[in-house]
């Protein structure tokens, strides 16, 4: 996995706030091309907020967020033509239930114009081929376990070529037999050289897979560092007590 000198996504002083309630508050870190970096923290701390906000989800209170040197937060900027390039995979997979797997994956290429309808099935076919779930193809959706719903979602991204994956706590809605196959996609896309943020609770892929991690409580960064460093000398009183309660 090489981590590039290239800054894909550069955050400075982002804020969220919903009414009086301050869930980020003053952000700032860079992602390069190349880096896994996740983001672990209690329950509320803003971490999905931070990442919902990365591609525009979450309109924030105030910052900026510059994505392939363009900052997106300007209201002037096509945030769609942006989005292409920055894949999302979400807690709930998402998947249109009226639709087969492969017309879910399809669909967003074709509807775009980036890819004819042979071209997308093509496409379609070779990542189910990569992902085991080929066969699974010309099924629905309610077909399909949680796990292989969630590498479906990932794969619907995938398609879209994108330059940075951002990973919403993708196992939490999960059995706890299924999330091992969602990981080992994940882990897989890690070492491809994919840049990744991803929100979770599995402190062994933070821990295995990522380059950085970044500990967010009260709407702040409150520590980040190489995983080793992290885990084995963690410094903020916050994180040391956090760490003691999920390790």
């Amino acid at each position: 996995m090489s981590v590039s000198g290239n800054v894909l996504l550069e955050v400075k002083g982002l804020k969220k706030y919903f009414g009086d309630n301050k869930v980020l508050d003053g952000i700032s870190t860079e992602i390069h091309q190349g880096e896994v970096v996740t983001v672990i923290g209690p329950s509320g701390s803003g971490k999905s907020t931070f990442l919902r906000s990365l591609n525009l989800l979450e309109t924030p209170t105030g910052g900026q967020i510059l994505f392939e040197g363009v900052d997106i937060t300007d209201p002037k900027v096509d945030i769609n033509r942006h989005r292409q390039k920055i894949g999302m995979v979400f807690q709930q997979f998402n998947l249109f239930p009226h639709k087969t797997v492969r017309e879910n994956i399809m669909l967003a290429p074709i509807t775009l114009g980036l890819m004819k309808e042979e071209e997308a099935k093509e496409k379609a076919d070779e990542l189910l081929e990569r992902i085991g779930l080929l066969e699974k193809a010309d099924t629905y959706p309610n077909m399909l376990s949680g796990g292989q719903k969630q590498r479906v979602a990932i794969v619907r991204s995938l398609i879209m070529n994108p330059d940075v994956m951002l990973f919403d706590e993708p196992t939490s809605a999960l059995d706890p037999e299924m999330v091992g196959e969602v990981l080992s996609l994940m882990k897989e896309l890690a070492e491809s050289g994919m840049t990744m943020v991803v929100v979770t609770h599995e402190m062994r892929f933070a821990r295995e897979v990522s380059t950085r991690v970044i500990f967010i409580d009260e709407g702040k960064i409150q520590e980040e560092n190489s995983p080793k460093e992290f885990f084995e000398h963690p410094k903020n009183p916050r994180l040391c007590d956090f760490l003691s309660k999920v390790l």
